[in-house]
């Protein structure tokens, strides 16, 4: 996303640079068509955690709360990573498959629509 300065010699320091994670990245992860949460979610992790250990720790940390989580069918679940279809290999590294500072991983579930199919 672009984004213009008020003036046209701004020169602002990025705190968000990769280098300020202490050997982590940030990644985002989002739950399609599930607006009780209205963003995704942020987590600070290292680039070689295993994308199982999504599945397993952090997805459910932040979505459980959810009525239709535990319904999930992991194996039907349609994956885009960065706006592209995305099929992770569950054992290997976030960056061996590409995950990398600031990338955005989105899940849609079907057959799961929401809170009584409102999309919430």
């Amino acid at each position: 996303m672009a984004v213009a300065a008020i003036t046209d010699n701004y020169a602002g320091e990025r705190l968000d640079r990769v280098e300020n994670f202490h050997g982590n990245q940030v990644i985002y992860i989002g739950w399609d068509y599930h607006l009780m949460f209205c963003a995704p979610v942020a987590f600070a992790i290292s680039p070689d955690t295993p994308f199982d250990r999504l599945l397993e720790e952090l997805i459910p940390g932040a979505y459980s709360q959810h009525p239709e989580f535990e319904r999930i069918d992991w194996d039907s679940v349609q994956w885009i990573l960065n706006g592209e279809a995305f099929t992770p290999e569950l054992d290997a590294s976030l960056a061996a498959q590409g995950i990398d500072h600031k990338s955005i991983l989105r899940f849609n579930t079907p057959g799961l629509g929401g809170i009584q199919g409102s999309g919430s």
